[in-house]
């Protein structure tokens, strides 16, 4: 089977080459970033484009990205004023890049610039900040669930991934099981050795832990890290207690929350907070932890490749709902949990600003539309338009008031719903 995998990313990052803004690409490290810059690469050199790849790991190149003055040199000497695409891998290792990308950009020169990096508050928070009006970030998250369906299927079904769901059941649900133990890194996807997965994910886990944690953050404690890690891999979508977690890894709250800070800033982890109207009734101070690859949770788990329960399956196929969702909602819409001091609970809830919608997640083949207390309680007191119960199989609409609740196979959710 072909190594490579088709990246939806690919074509949205393809449109944007056009356009003088700065690319940004960024994400985990091991989620194909810089194979996605060598594809683009090699798609403008087939329509006759100027282009240069420089990496910031390899020291022939890095004599050309120490100063402003020195890449460009670089890139005039090469094409003079012609129109060339810049392509610069593992940005987040120049110190204030930022301001670096931001001069260069001022000056108005014939050039389109891509760049990737990982792992780096300065590559997401800084960047950010400097380049103001001059950029646009795609991040790059592991292989989505039709992403690595289309590619186990060697892309016969690629444009009409939705019949296939339906005609093929049994096959949808191996790969299911298969992608909910190993996750969405590229290289273990493609990996068909359970051995070999294995070793890959320690490589990768310990790769994030070395370079992104240690060397560029200079975090002192890596073995606390992994056991933060461990513990946050044990508690995917439930609510946090930051002080037991604090005191069962002995360490203290401010040290746990800038380790989440950290975790969540070089994108291994998002924390999700409540939804809330009511101060009293209402939880509104917690937060809850998902991670960007449940592989890597697993694993940190000590559970890759060995889910067998219904329960483990339940909590870590609620993480992948829920990275199925930040790939649906726009950049203005959050993903918040609800949960109230009585116990009333939704999963999710897709927070609009405008309208709400609730979203619940059932790791079962659901025989009848049963709508579980807390989720009545949410329609019942916010009344939002649509309600979802993400399920393996069973499609029903019903109403409750004004509601529709759309009990939905996660397939159908995955391939044809809309936020």
């Amino acid at each position: 089977m072909d190594y490579q995998i088709h990246r939806f990313l690919f074509d949205e990052v393809e449109k944007h080459l056009d356009k003088k803004e700065i690319t940004i690409i960024s994400g985990l490290r091991q989620t194909g970033k810089s194979t996605l810059l060598h594809r683009l690469k090699t798609k403008l050199e087939s329509e006759n484009k100027n282009t240069i790849f420089l990496n910031f790991d390899f020291d022939g190149d890095r004599k050309f990205l120490q100063t402003q003055e020195a890449l460009v040199n670089k890139l005039k000497f090469e094409f003079g004023n012609e129109k060339a695409y810049v392509f610069i891998d593992e940005i987040q290792r120049r110190e204030n890049a930022g301001l670096f990308l931001k001069g260069i950009y001022d000056l108005n020169l014939p050039y389109k610039f891509i760049v990737s990096g990982s792992g780096s508050i300065e590559l997401k928070e800084k960047i950010t900040e400097s380049l103001l009006g001059r950029k646009r970030v795609f991040e790059m998250l592991p292989v989505s669930f039709s992403e690595f369906v289309n590619y186990k299927t060697g892309y016969k079904y690629s444009n009409r991934l939705a019949q296939f769901f339906d005609f093929e059941p049994e096959k949808t649900h191996y790969l299911l099981l298969e992608y909910l133990n190993y996750g969405g890194f590229p290289r273990i996807v493609v990996e068909n050795s359970k051995q070999e997965k294995i070793q890959l994910i320690n490589e990768i886990y310990n790769s994030y832990i070395d370079r992104d944690l240690v060397s560029l953050l200079n975090i002192n404690h890596p073995e606390l890290f992994k056991d933060i890690f461990r513990m946050l891999a044990a508690m995917s979508g439930r609510l946090l207690n930051y002080s037991d977690l604090a005191a069962d890894s002995g360490t203290s709250v401010r040290t746990l929350k800038n380790y989440l800070y950290f975790a969540e800033k070089t994108y291994s982890l998002k924390i999700i907070n409540p939804y809330f109207n009511n101060l009293i009734k209402e939880i509104k101070k917690s937060s809850s932890p998902y991670f960007t690859d449940i592989g890597m949770m697993n694993y940190a788990a000590g559970k890759f490749g060995n889910l067998a329960n219904s329960e483990d399956l339940g909590f870590v196929f609620q993480n992948f709902i829920y990275n199925e969702l930040r790939l649906k909602v726009s950049t203005n819409t959050e993903i918040k949990f609800w949960r109230t001091t009585d116990k009333a609970e939704v999963d999710f809830v897709v927070d609009k600003i405008t309208e709400t919608i609730p979203v619940e997640i059932k790791f079962k083949h659901l025989k009848k539309d049963n709508v579980t207390r807390s989720l009545r309680s949410y329609i019942n007191k916010y009344s939002p338009h649509v309600a979802y119960i993400i399920n393996l199989s069973y499609n029903k609409e019903i109403k409750i008031g004004k509601t529709v609740v759309k009990f939905i196979p996660y397939t159908k959710f995955i391939s044809s719903v809309v936020l």
